[in-house]
């Protein structure tokens, strides 16, 4: 048994995956842990890892030039990120700081890409999991637009 194979059986991302692919998974794995203020990464830079939150917090942010940071979404315990680095052009589109010391585990998605070329079901999986995350994302940053963007001079109707 993987060291990380408990730990990974145990959270919601990985929930039903067949052993095989988690065992292929843990091989990609390695501990890391970022002080408040760290940033795991930055937008615009190239995209080669995911990370597992397993205790603290991590804001997943946004710079615009007209509102300065806007945070995206908090990521806590459980918490997955990091989905640019299964998509070309592999590049961050976000930024991610840890607003408390973080525990983490991050996965070389290198790696784990050319294990989807022997067996795609691999590749399918991570995938469609990421695509839920991101879906989740995608309607966070659709209620802060509409706050955002919001008449404060409508009524509500």
């Amino acid at each position: 048994m993987h060291k990380y194979e408990a730990i990974l059986a145990g959270q919601p991302f990985f929930m039903g995956i067949n052993l095989r692919y988690l065992r292929l998974i843990c091989k990609s794995a390695s501990d890391v842990a970022f002080d408040a203020g760290e940033f795991l990464f930055h937008q615009g830079e190239k995209a080669d890892r995911f990370y597992l939150v397993r205790r603290g917090r991590v804001a997943l942010e946004v710079f615009t030039p007209e509102r300065g940071v806007i945070t995206i979404e908090t990521i806590s315990d459980g918490g997955v990120l990091g989905a640019s680095c299964f998509f070309p052009p592999y590049l961050w589109h976000f930024e991610a700081q840890a607003i408390e010391r973080t525990h983490a585990m991050v996965f070389d998605t290198e790696s784990l890409r050319r294990r989807f070329e022997d067996d795609p079901r691999l590749g399918f999986y991570l995938i469609e999991r990421f695509a839920h995350i991101m879906t989740q994302r995608l309607k966070a940053m659709q209620m802060q637009l509409v706050d955002l963007y919001a008449d404060p001079l409508s009524t509500i109707r």
